[in-house]
């Protein structure tokens, strides 16, 4: 009965503070469904008959909405049958997409009809100066058509508009807005937000909101590239094409350089100049005809200007790029990186990926069913369409400095990024710039993770150049800093806090897949008849060898650890997790030695420690293979403690400096050595 309660009082705020500028969103869907109209049209005619809340107006209007439509509205394959009404009856009204062109030879404005297929039409210029959209790509109108053919003008259209009404909002009072917002709680906001677009938010977990909102960001936000790949039918793709007159959605496929860009024959600016958000639909397509596409857009995409001959083009068009991931996200994560469904020309280009301003992970979405489709009232998509727009021209970047100072793991794009995250969200959410604390820190987390998300996937793609993935803010009052972490990559942290069980030890190494890994070697020692047993290794031939190897080192050499350590009458039994997935390494000889000798003596290895380096079967210890990387992987898995061979000594300046200082390191000269450090005996 609560949520009943609220619904109502949420549709009472709305037509009492946005009076006229609401619907009802079930009614939208009712008639979308019969008519291939877009929703904005569609919305803009029930806000005229429809926009209350008394049910008798509301049905009528409905049924008024639908003749006009039925009547009036222009579908192409009836363009004759239209015209032909307009001469017969001398004056008729339609609806239509009109752009308008100047004709500079004659002096005068002519239209373009989208539907009615009718070119060179005069309009009077006074439309012009008040609808300049008219120039720009062009207005959904209603209009009243007149026919007059004169003999004496032989090149001169017939038909001519005598009234014209524009669809789409002309102008907007923001400070309506500004005024509406301060009615409504932040919760309260987020849903009326979310039912402007058609989505019911009681359906909903939090995340996912927040998902549905970031994806309105490059609406409100100049030249912000937004990355979103998940299941098919989540709808990434529909608010680009069905809710904003303002944006566009290009399937996937071939474009070009002059399409999207810059024509240099005729010169003109391709989408880019011309949309507040262009979106590539199923970018595994996207493919250019030009060889410099991906350049320029690369170029684009971080200066928001690009060059084409010997011009530099500015243009504000956010970049929105959506497709599918066909498999699990944990698979993807273990085999490849989570870019992986782009075209091949894009897949390992870390810079280009380095442009993404944040990953909306559309694994966490639902996919569509009817419940999460609302009935209840929300901004007429029109004039919500205007607000975002008009956002455009404000900017919040600079709402985090007030409280917050981010960490320094963020270089000069992932800041960039960042704020403009948060300065999108804040545009939606805080649009008056009231906010507190408090606001501004639940938006910079959710800022944080997107943008640490690309770059855990550049680290896979270019390695060590893309190693600061640790992001944090400070609090400026105590400056405490605070991380944050990807859920998909479980937090990070493998290794957990406190002291472990004796005979249990971590290890970092390569895996059978050629990824480096984190590893487990579990070890029970129980009273028996000096049996040995090894689990986990599944067939892979090179790590029983070298588990083989530490049981026989450990039986001949065992004395020199201390004299208190009996095989014969113990059973080894031991266990090799492969935490992340990797296939098992074969670089265990050494961490399995000092997991039996910790197992025998009930002694624990150091808290968060991780063993690196293996031996062979006479002691000799081998050095780390690609050390910088291994260390990245340990500081990832939350590791504290290294324990490194003195051969690998040679390699530390191939570690990034910044990296190197996050952990206490122990250096040992050979196996013994590596056993009484790892167990804190000195």
């Amino acid at each position: 009965m609560e949520s009943i309660d609220k619904e109502i009082s949420l549709n009472a705020k709305l037509n009492t503070h946005f009076a006229g500028r609401v619907v009802r969103k079930d009614l939208t869907k009712k008639i979308k469904e019969g008519a291939n109209v877009p929703v904005y049209v569609l919305e803009y005619l029930l806000g005229m008959y429809c926009a209350t809340d008394d049910e008798d107006s509301i049905n009528e209007g409905v049924e008024r909405v639908k003749k006009i439509l039925s009547d009036n509205f222009v579908r192409p394959d009836e363009a004759e049958k239209i015209k032909s009404k307009i001469r017969e009856l001398g004056q008729y009204t339609v609806i239509d997409k009109l752009t308008v062109k100047l004709n500079e030879k004659k002096d005068f404005y002519e239209a373009e009809f989208s539907n009615l297929g009718l070119k060179g039409v005069a309009i009077s210029s006074h439309y012009v100066k008040e609808f300049e959209k008219l120039l720009a790509g062009g207005i959904w109108c209603i209009l009243k058509m007149n026919y007059f053919y004169d003999e004496e003008v032989r090149d001169a259209s017939p038909f001519n508009i005598s009234n014209l009404t524009p669809i789409q909002m002309p102008n907007l009072d923001m400070e309506e807005i500004f005024n509406g917002r301060r009615q409504f709680t932040k919760e309260e906001w987020i849903d009326v937000l979310l039912r402007s677009i058609g989505m019911e938010p009681t359906q909903l977990e939090n995340n996912v909101k927040w998902h549905l909102l970031a994806r309105m960001i490059p609406l409100v936000e100049n030249n912000y590239n937004l990355c979103e790949l998940g299941p098919r039918g989540t709808g990434k793709s529909h608010i680009y094409k069905e809710i904003s007159p303002n944006s566009i959605l290009v399937s996937g496929g071939q474009t070009t350089v002059a399409n999207l860009f810059y024509n240099m024959a005729s010169k003109k600016v391709g989408l880019v100049g011309l949309w507040d958000a262009v979106a590539f639909d199923e970018v595994a397509g996207i493919t250019f005809k030009d060889k410099d596409g991906i350049q320029i857009m690369k170029d684009y995409m971080a200066s928001g200007s690009f060059a084409r001959g010997r011009e530099e083009k500015n243009a504000s068009a956010s970049m929105v790029f959506v497709g599918n991931i066909n498999q699990s996200v944990d698979v993807l994560l273990k085999t490849s990186h989570l870019f992986d469904p782009f075209p091949e020309a894009m897949a390992y280009d870390s810079a280009f990926f380095d442009r993404m301003h944040y990953y909306l992970p559309g694994w966490e979405i639902p996919k569509y069913r009817p419940e999460f489709f609302t009935n209840e009232y929300g901004f007429i998509t029109d004039y919500i369409a205007e607000f975002f727009r008009e956002m455009r021209k404000r900017s919040f970047s600079d709402s985090i400095d007030k409280y917050f100072n981010l960490g320094n793991n963020l270089n000069q794009r992932d800041v960039i990024a960042v704020r403009k995250t948060v300065s999108g969200l804040v545009k939606l959410l805080y649009p008056n710039g009231e906010y507190s604390k408090d606001d501004i820190e639940e938006i910079l987390r959710y800022a944080l993770v997107g943008r640490r998300r690309v770059k855990e996937q550049l680290k896979k793609i270019g390695g060590m150049e893309f190693y600061d993935v640790h992001f944090s803010y400070i609090h400026k009052e105590n400056f405490e800093e605070e991380f944050v972490s990807v859920p998909e990559q479980g937090g990070g942290k493998l290794i957990p806090e406190g002291m472990g069980k004796p005979g249990h030890i971590y290890l970092v190494g390569h895996g059978e897949t050629g990824m480096i890994g984190v590893f487990k070697i579990e070890t029970e020692v129980v009273p028996g008849s000096g049996k040995f047993e090894r689990t986990g290794l599944g067939s892979n031939r090179e790590a029983k060898e070298s588990i083989n190897t530490a049981f026989n080192y450990f039986k001949a050499n065992k004395k020199n650890i201390s004299g208190t350590i009996s095989v014969q009458n113990f059973d080894y039994l031991m266990h090799i997790q492969d935490l992340q997935g990797i296939g098992v390494t074969s670089q265990l000889s050494l961490a399995a030695f000092i997991a039996m000798c910790s197992g025998a003596l009930k002694k624990p290895i150091q808290s968060q420690m991780v063993v690196l380096g293996s031996m062979s079967i006479g002691g000799t210890i081998t050095k780390v293979e690609e050390l910088a990387s291994t260390l990245q992987v340990c500081f990832d898995a939350g590791a504290k403690k290294i324990l490194l061979p003195m051969a690998s000594a040679a390699d530390i300046g191939t570690v990034p400096p910044e990296l190197f200082a996050k952990f206490q390191i122990s250096f040992y000269q050979n196996v013994e050595d590596a056993v009484f450090k790892a167990l804190g005996v000195e």
